[in-house]
């Protein structure tokens, strides 16, 4: 992926990459798709799309975000 602010497109992988290890919910969902035999990069992009989808929604109806949120 090319273009866009490199940065933040940076800290939105890692914040995936890490999520896939720690976030019960983001692992079940990154398993999901390993089990689907999708590859790496694909679990990392969805996993990034994920995340910056609650991030929007949350921003979208102010709320703060919790584990139930997800």
């Amino acid at each position: 992926m090319a273009g866009g602010r490199r940065a933040l497109r940076h800290v939105i992988f890692q914040d995936a990459l890490v999520a896939a290890h720690l976030n019960p919910a983001m692992k079940t969902f990154a398993d999901r798709l390993r089990k689907a035999g999708k590859p790496h990069k694909f679990i990392t992009m969805a996993g990034a799309w994920n995340r910056v989808n609650l991030s929007h929604t949350l921003c979208e109806s102010r709320q703060k975000w919790t584990p139930s949120t997800v």
